[in-house]
């Protein structure tokens, strides 16, 4: 590992521990040259996985598209970052876990709205309006009058 300070290659592990998504292993490494310290990150290298579009197209899987709609829902909302984060390691365990290669992209709106769903309400209908597509306030109201229904359910028993 080049230290980040003078460009050392040598370097020794101080201390190494899990992140605590449990996905990767944070080292703190000392410069043999310099002694400085600097953190390093290791992760376990995926193979690749394709997202197939409702169109048919594949694109590699990008975890940040993932995140990024699940702000853009959750803005101005109380859903923490750590909550977003939690969010989306599930959903890319869940995508890596299916070990196919290859994950519909509605399969990935899905699991984000399930997701959503449990913390959120509005976060959820947030973003099944963009993914739905909704293109008129009846189907909105449906999706609405369908929440509000499994809520009731939810609260009787």
């Amino acid at each position: 590992m080049r230290c980040q300070y003078c460009n050392c290659t040598e370097s020794k592990v101080i201390d190494s521990r899990p992140t605590e998504e449990g996905n990767s292993i944070r080292r703190r490494r000392e410069c043999m040259n310099c002694g400085r310290r600097f953190t390093t990150y290791e992760k376990i290298e995926l193979v690749p996985l394709m997202v197939v579009k409702r169109d048919g197209r594949r694109e590699p899987f990008d975890g940040q598209k993932i995140k990024a709609g699940i702000l853009h829902a959750c803005e101005k909302l109380p859903v923490s970052m750590q909550q977003v984060e939690a969010i989306c390691s599930n959903i890319e365990q869940a995508a890596y876990g299916g070990m196919e290669g290859e994950i519909p992209s509605q399969r990935i709106g899905d699991m984000v709205m399930s997701e959503l769903k449990a913390i959120n309400d509005v976060a959820y209908v947030r973003f099944a309006a963009v993914y739905r597509k909704f293109t008129d306030l009846g189907t909105f109201m449906s999706e609405l009058q369908k929440l509000v229904r499994e809520n009731e359910m939810n609260a009787n028993r």
